[in-house]
């Protein structure tokens, strides 16, 4: 059996293990097109060829940069990585001067890209880069296809020295860079190595417990180290991979592929559960007062049977009469959901997995490849409200100051370029990660609060931000909320209201509310309504932290404007500047 030391190594162990008729599925123009573990290995080949043709050398940098998950973005990487050189995955979301900048910082010679739109960002910038070539996966007029590339690789006579450019690879050679799309400054580059990410795919992988003939559906971004370590682990465990068209569809493709696995971001859970919530406000009648008892009982699950036998009895009928539903809405099959990224809210976890449709929640950072922990609900490790206990061959130190440090096989090799900010965020062996946490006594790990983004009120008192967010965002009005405060007298809070959901409800409970965004933000109503939930959050903290003023942004915070990071960060300091004029009001 391949013994797995590097990234590629993963689909030869695929073949001799399980040799699946279905690796990888994506859909072309309404059609699911599949392709054998062996036709992956074979096409990866082809590219391998076709590069070494191309005269790419050992440590040649090659940016993939894709609108969606697909089969050649997988080719891609193994046929890189198979002669020494490096991936450089780019958020397709990012404007064209970060391509500029990431493209010319990583010096990458060739690029690789999805579609038009892509395509017109970097043509923008190409003559400023050092690249000799941009190939499309989409057929788009004047661009070089990629199958021009496998047409290439197809004479085998150079095989000997892919070949041999394999067994030159080191498990401690870098295998890719990733730019971190940081909340603050230009993109930093985490240099990752072959054995950063296999130890993590290992270890990972036994905490996930599906094999040979289990379906996942793939959509987060594989230029994120999360869903890109996953992609190895389906490989790694036999899992068939279908790719979703995109995040707008995945509820289309989730009855099509009726998955067992997926991972998710707790923003998309979030959304789900709001639209779920939503259906149960048209029932009438039993069906409704069914609804929200099955609701409610979800919101106290505890798992392991903790709550009692009449408890379970009681979630066993919910699950006949309600959840049922909610488990054919994701396709019939799922096992398991992933979430990685941000903090989940805690009645997430307990509402979904009480409807038979388990979260798994993790933690990690791209410097650490990604894993650091992960719940198990096999084992006695899963625990609502944690982040998971620590993986195999990773340790995590809690530091006088409660960050979290974290040393092992899968810590970054450092900063591409930059040996000072690798050095700030080292000491020794440990990473600083910047999360504060702490450890409880069976050893599940839990984030209390980010170092760098707790502030001091004027009156020296300290705010922890992410508590106060975190809370807030569980009100269905709330989509994104951002605490300020920093150096003034009291909190306070720039909201984003949850524009599609207030929408409907102003529908249907037939208030006279223009239904346009600036209406909605600047609505007595709606002002009230966040306010009832201000109070309740306020509840729960001491006087000084308590959210005093809040106002609504007419505006959905997005990626493009640049509210958020592709990752679906706050930059907080972009955010207090756009809405400066609503923060001056608060405080003047």
């Amino acid at each position: 059996m391949t013994e797995i030391t590097r990234l590629f190594d993963f689909p030869y162990y695929q073949l001799e293990k399980y040799n699946l008729d279905k690796t990888l599925t994506t859909k072309y123009d309404g059609e699911w097109k599949s392709i054998s573990t062996q036709e992956y290995i074979d096409k990866a080949n082809e590219i391998s060829r076709a590069l070494l043709k191309l005269g790419v050398q050992k440590n040649d940098k090659i940016a993939v940069i894709s609108t969606n998950n697909r089969t050649e973005w997988n080719i891609m990487d193994i046929g890189i990585l198979q002669v020494g050189a490096q991936n450089i995955p780019i958020y397709p979301t990012i404007s064209a001067d970060d391509y500029e900048y990431v493209l010319n910082h990583s010096e990458s010679i060739y690029c690789f890209v999805s579609d038009e739109e892509v395509l017109k960002k970097v043509l923008k910038i190409k003559n400023k880069t050092q690249l000799k070539e941009v190939y499309s996966f989409n057929q788009i007029k004047g661009c070089k296809h990629y199958s021009e590339l496998l047409e290439l690789g197809k004479d085998e006579g150079t095989q000997k020295e892919v070949e041999a450019r394999k067994a030159d690879v080191k498990s401690s050679d870098l295998a890719t860079i990733i730019y971190t799309s940081g909340t603050t400054g230009i993109p930093k580059g985490v240099m990752l190595s072959h054995n950063n990410i296999v130890s993590n795919v290992v270890a990972s992988g036994k905490r996930i417990h599906l094999s040979h003939g289990s379906r996942a559906l793939s959509f987060l971004p594989v230029c994120h180290i999360f869903e890109r370590m996953m992609l190895y682990l389906y490989q790694y465990n036999g899992i068939e991979v279908y790719f979703a068209e995109s995040i707008e569809k995945v509820s289309i493709n989730l009855n099509e592929v009726k998955p067992h696995i997926m991972t998710a971001v707790p923003r998309l859970y979030e959304k789900m559960y709001d639209r779920i919530y939503a259906r149960g406000e048209d029932l009438s009648g039993i069906k409704k007062k069914l609804f929200y008892w099955a609701i409610n009982l979800g919101l106290q699950y505890e798992p392991y049977g903790a709550n009692g036998w009449w408890y379970e009895k009681k979630l066993g009928v919910a699950r006949k009469l309600i959840f049922s539903k909610w488990q054919q809405g994701f396709g019939g099959n799922l096992k398991l959901m992933v979430s990685g990224s941000a903090p989940l809210q805690a009645r997430l976890t307990k509402i979904f997995t009480a409807a038979g449709l388990p979260i798994m929640e993790g933690y990690g950072l791209t410097e650490t490849s990604p894993v650091v922990s992960i719940n198990d609900v096999l084992n006695g490790g899963f625990k609502i409200g944690t982040i998971g206990k620590i993986i195999d061959e990773v340790e995590v130190k809690i530091a006088e100051d409660e960050e979290i440090l974290v040393k092992g096989p899968n810590i970054m090799l450092g900063y591409f370029k930059d040996p000072e900010k690798t050095d700030e965020v080292m000491t020794g062996e440990y990473f600083h990660t910047g999360d504060k946490g702490k450890i409880d006594s069976e050893g599940f790990l839990s984030i209390t609060g980010r170092k760098k983004e707790m502030f001091k009120t004027s009156g020296g008192k300290y705010v922890i931000p992410a508590l106060l967010e975190n809370e807030l965002k569980q009100s269905l009005f709330i989509e994104q909320i951002m605490v300020v405060g920093e150096g003034e007298k009291m909190p306070a809070a720039l909201i984003q209201p949850n524009f599609e959901f207030i929408k409907e409800w102003i529908k249907r409970k037939g208030k006279d509310i223009n239904l346009d965004n600036t209406s909605i933000a600047n609505s007595e109503t709606v002002i009230k309504h966040i306010q009832k939930e201000i109070d309740k959050c306020n509840s729960h903290f001491g006087n000084w932290e308590q959210i005093k003023r809040f106002e609504l942004t007419p505006d959905v915070w997005n990626i493009d404007d640049g509210h958020l990071t592709p990752t679906m960060k706050m930059k907080r300091e972009v955010i207090k500047e756009i809405y400066k004029n609503l923060y001056n009001k608060i405080y003047s």
